[in-house]
């Protein structure tokens, strides 16, 4: 069974929530205190008294829903946003005296708790909508804001939508790493598989390679099959571009190790394939492959299509070429577009032997390799001269493999 390494995550925006959760107590005691000194100044203290209650009950009672992002709800959001504003327009009413002498609100910054939570669970936007509510607020219960209601206003507003961003870019940031540290156990865990095969799968095809050829006859076929096969694995081994899910295998045609890529699980259909990890399982001992040696990135069906012209190419060679042709696959990156040769040192194709065979309903290089190319938006050129060869030279501008 193979060892499997767990990542752990740990959540870069947690300590924010902790540092919340200790804001919203702090301030609400602040209020508190701040009421109980100043009772007497109020016209209406019961007002105050009954907010304040309200505020200190609702703060004691949802301090796990700030324990993180999970548990804090939209609704949540809404409610505790509904009760920072409500204390902000209930201030007039409690003391009259607070418009004229710009004093503080009943919640006072205990608000900027209500903002702050926006802004870690939502990011930057969010902020930037409770902010411009408590501002409106603010504004209608001064009735003619001073400066310092509005400097306060401001400041509440930028830095609200300054933590947002942090957070957004923390996230970022964490994703990336958590994928990094995928990449990194899948990587070792590559390397430790390909440590056993070399011990064990690639040493037996080397040894029945050496054998077959001693034995000759049919036992030398079978060393060639092997020998085919050890230099498809040692290309995987070697390259690291694919992962293995599935090997077939034809003994009566003598077909070489096939590798089929999984796709993505995050990237889907909509994501970017690297053409080489299609391609690469197509080297083998008759087959040279070459690339740029940096990843060559297409959206996944262009890639799937363009590497299925290659291999209707390849098996173009294996039929008509002779079981002794070899064939080299050449893949260049284009800043505009992505050109992939298929070559063999074949005899070549006659004169008008395509168009022959078009029109007797044998459309291989026709559909499978230039319908392909065509769907794509590129094209595909066939050169062939007798006794030298063919070349199919498959293009696919990139703006129009995206699209």
């Amino acid at each position: 069974m193979a060892r499997r390494e767990r990542v752990v995550r740990m959540s870069v925006e947690q300590p924010l929530w902790r540092a919340l959760t200790a804001y919203r107590v702090l301030t609400m005691v602040y209020a508190d205190l701040l009421f109980a000194v100043n009772r007497g100044d109020f016209e209406r203290p019961w007002i105050a008294a009954g907010f304040l209650a309200a505020m200190s009950a609702w703060t004691l009672a949802t301090l796990p829903k700030v324990s993180g992002a999970a548990r804090c709800t939209k609704r949540f959001l809404l409610v505790d946003l509904a009760l920072a504003l409500t204390g902000i327009l209930l201030t007039p009413l409690a003391d009259s005296d607070a418009q004229v002498q710009d004093g503080p609100t009943l919640p006072g910054i205990w608000t900027a708790g209500a903002v702050l939570a926006y802004a870690i669970k939502g990011g930057w936007r969010w902020a930037g909508f409770a902010s411009s509510l408590v501002a409106v607020a603010n504004i209608v219960e001064r009735g003619e804001p001073s400066r310092d209601t509005l400097h306060n206003v401001l400041l509440v507003w930028v830095a609200s939508i300054a933590i947002g961003y942090v957070v957004e870019v923390a996230r970022a940031s964490e994703r990336t790493l958590a994928r990094a540290l995928e990449i990194e156990a899948a990587t070792r865990e590559r390397e430790r598989l390909a440590r056993d095969i070399h011990d064990s799968v690639l040493q037996v095809l080397a040894m029945v390679q050496r054998r077959g050829t001693a034995l000759g006859g049919e036992a030398a076929e079978l060393g060639r099959m092997a020998g085919e096969q050890e230099v498809a694995l040692r290309t995987l081994v070697a390259g690291g571009l694919v992962r293995p899910s599935h090997l077939c295998e034809d003994a009566s045609q003598g077909a070489v190790v096939r590798l089929v890529d999984e796709p993505d699980e995050e990237g889907g259909e909509d994501g970017e394939q690297d053409l080489r990890a299609l391609l690469a399982p197509h080297a083998g001992s008759r087959v040279t492959f070459a690339e740029p040696g940096a990843p060559v990135m297409l959206p996944r069906p262009a890639a799937a299509e363009l590497a299925a012209a290659v291999g209707a190419a390849l098996d173009n060679v294996r039929r008509h070429a002779g079981p002794g042709a070899r064939a080299w696959i050449l893949v260049e990156d284009w800043p505009d577009e992505v050109v992939v040769t298929v070559r063999d040192d074949g005899p070549g194709i006659p004169d008008g032997r395509l168009a022959q065979a078009e029109s007797e309903g044998r459309l291989g290089v026709a559909q499978s390799i230039r319908g392909r190319l065509r769907d794509l938006g590129g094209t595909a050129e066939l050169v062939s001269v007798p006794g030298q060869g063919t070349e199919v030279e498959l293009k696919v501008p990139r703006g129009k493999a995206r699209r």
